[in-house]
């Protein structure tokens, strides 16, 4: 009985932390990335949100408008550009405002329950919120119902990127 209990006594002291580091580690290593908000498309490597264009452009031009690396800030694990300080200081107030729908990927492709990257020329402002599309042929089918797939979409974002 002395022995058990000595081999227990072992375990608990040497053998206990150290399969508990491993759970630990493992857990740590093989999980998803846990995102306290949704992480933004940048291309499938580190480059800028929406390919470095102005996010707040959109808004103030209605257009797209290359951003520039004297002008930048981090915001969801991204890097954004702007095209002058007054948008980058705009956008700072207001991110959650200014940032596209879906983290930047294609609006569509989302009310498809996938996802897409897209080309900055192809946009939308609906009801104040920014939506960005794969190209011109997709922007097309959008246009023809873009509250419907709106619904669509939210219903899918964010659980989406964890497929």
């Amino acid at each position: 009985m002395k022995l058990v209990h000595d081999i227990q006594a072992s375990f608990r002291t040497a053998y206990l932390p150290l399969l508990l580091f491993l759970l630990v580690f493992a857990t740590a290593l093989w999980s998803k990335p846990s995102y306290a908000v949704d992480p933004i498309y940048e291309g499938g490597s580190p480059r800028a949100a929406i390919r470095g264009y102005d996010t707040v452009a959109y808004f103030s031009e209605n257009r797209p408008v290359k951003g520039s690396k004297e002008h930048t800030t981090e915001y969801k694990g991204a890097t954004w550009h702007f095209s002058s300080e007054k948008n980058l200081q705009t956008f700072l107030q207001a991110p959650e405002k200014y940032a596209p729908q879906y983290g930047g990927y294609c609006a569509y492709a989302v009310a498809r329950n996938t996802t897409a990257s897209i080309k900055p020329e192809f946009f939308t402002i609906h009801d104040g919120k920014l939506y960005l599309n794969y190209n011109k042929g997709v922007q097309k089918r959008w246009l023809k119902d873009k509250s419907g797939y709106i619904k669509k979409a939210d219903r899918h974002w964010p659980e989406l990127l964890e497929k």
